[in-house]
């Protein structure tokens, strides 16, 4: 009898195309019908901050000794046109998030914060709501295409306005607030129904392009008197020519939003496959305010993914005069909590997953419009929380300014930053590390 050949055994492997989560997603889609939504950001691993480094100082730069010389970190928005310009300590500003989406008691932590600190917060979609502004010092009043909660009134109590057309989540189209969220007091505020999905509108009624948005600008700054600071804010798409559109409409700030940003909800093939990282955006708006002439003019505000000082000295390093944060905000404020675990994992979810945002059973008690969740946010401790966590942001970013040998976080620049990869290099256009090379520029 022949001896039997051996056939060695190998594991099975799933493909690359058709790894275990797409078919779990094809599977969802063919029993129900209906696109997934979630909340948060993008999952997929992008081209980030983290693949960039500096360059401290060394025999060529010498930094600064950091118990003896000072490092700026103010910031001045809306220098442009504004007769009231808005100053903060710090170059870390609150995105935009709506009450709707957060819980009044998460709004007013995020007023608390911000205050304490030194800087700004904004309203988000569905107006403004008594605690926020009772709390924050300074306060940016968005205007998006919903107009939900949108009247004069508060406006003029604002302290700047920012237009929203796009947002980096989700760029070109709509928001989103499902029905769990449309509470008796949302819903007055908004004028929608209780219990029912709202659909944000994806562009503006009232215009279709940039000359409209001039007109809009200038309506906007007669109701405030010329007093307020008019944001334009984009979603990351194509940020050259989006930047300069706003300029010269007569924004006196841009805030651009990169895919990393997160959202209260939307589609999730529209979270992964729509927009670009901010990494890949803020060197083609940073030109675009270079070429008119208006860089550190108009004032640059970027978003999206920001986690660290490392992060913010890097935006900053780039061309951005300020940075804004969102899910790093809740995050201070205690959501997403492991000691939580167990109550996220009764929602089929887990601590740090983000997918329960969008459906209001969050138990920390800040995505949430469920009174008995939301009392268990005290926003007293949690503002304490999230100005403790800003403060760690700016100190961050000065002890890497002084490394550098820089008097401010805005002297920072390009030349004080290498990239790890090409693609971080082309992107940033800062030069691979360890060389002179910047990837698509002749040596």
């Amino acid at each position: 009898m022949s001896e039997s050949k051996h056939i060695p055994q190998t594991a099975p492997q799933f493909s690359a195309t058709f790894d275990p989560y797409t078919l779990s997603e094809i599977r969802r889609a063919a029993a129900t019908g209906i696109y997934d939504i979630r909340g948060a950001g993008t999952k997929r691993k992008l081209p980030h901050f983290d693949d960039l480094l500096f360059l401290g100082a060394s025999v060529s730069r010498y930094p600064l000794e950091g118990y003896r010389e000072k490092c700026g970190t103010d910031v001045v928005l809306g220098t442009r046109f504004a007769k009231k310009p808005i100053h903060l300590k710090t170059p870390v500003t609150i995105a935009g998030m709506s009450f709707g989406a957060l819980s009044a008691q998460a709004k007013e932590a995020l007023g608390r914060g911000a205050s304490i600190a030194g800087t700004s917060t904004t309203t988000g979609d569905g107006g403004m709501t008594p605690e926020e502004r009772g709390q924050s010092k300074t306060l940016v009043y968005q205007y998006l295409p919903s107009r939900y909660g949108m009247n004069p009134d508060d406006l003029r109590k604002a302290d700047a306005i920012e237009v929203v057309i796009g947002q980096g989540a989700k760029p070109g189209g709509g928001g989103m607030l499902l029905g769990q969220k449309i509470s008796p007091r949302v819903a007055r505020m908004r004028c929608l129904p209780e219990g029912i999905d709202q659909r944000s509108a994806c562009r503006h009624p009232d215009w279709t392009g940039p000359d409209d948005l001039e007109i809009k600008i200038l309506e906007l700054r007669e109701i405030t008197d010329w007093e307020k600071p008019i944001y334009v804010k984009v979603g990351a798409t194509r940020p050259y020519y989006d930047v300069a559109l706003a300029v010269k409409a007569g924004a006196d700030v841009v805030v651009l939003d990169g895919m990393q940003g997160g959202t209260a909800a939307t589609q999730e093939v529209f979270i992964e496959h729509v927009g670009i990282p901010i990494l890949a955006a803020i060197r083609p708006a940073v030109q675009a305010l270079q070429d008119l002439g208006m860089h550190r003019k108009v004032q640059l505000i970027v978003s999206g993914g920001i986690r660290n000082g490392a992060d913010v000295a890097k935006a900053l390093a780039l061309g951005a005069d300020a940075v804004a944060i969102g899910t790093a905000a809740l995050v201070a404020l205690g959501d997403n909590d492991p000691h939580l675990e167990d109550e996220y994992r009764k929602l089929g979810s887990t601590a740090g997953a983000y997918d329960d945002w969008h459906e209001g059973r969050d138990p920390a008690g800040i995505t949430t419009q469920d009174p008995e969740l939301a009392k268990r946010l005290d926003p007293v401790q949690a503002g304490r929380r999230l100005a403790n966590y800003l403060s760690v942001l700016t100190m961050e970013a000065q002890v890497i300014a002084r490394a550098c040998g820089k008097s401010h976080l805005h002297n920072l620049e390009p030349e004080d930053l290498v990239a790890l990869t090409l693609e971080s290099a082309a992107m940033a256009q800062v030069p691979l590390a360890g060389t002179g090379w910047i990837p698509g520029k002749p040596l």
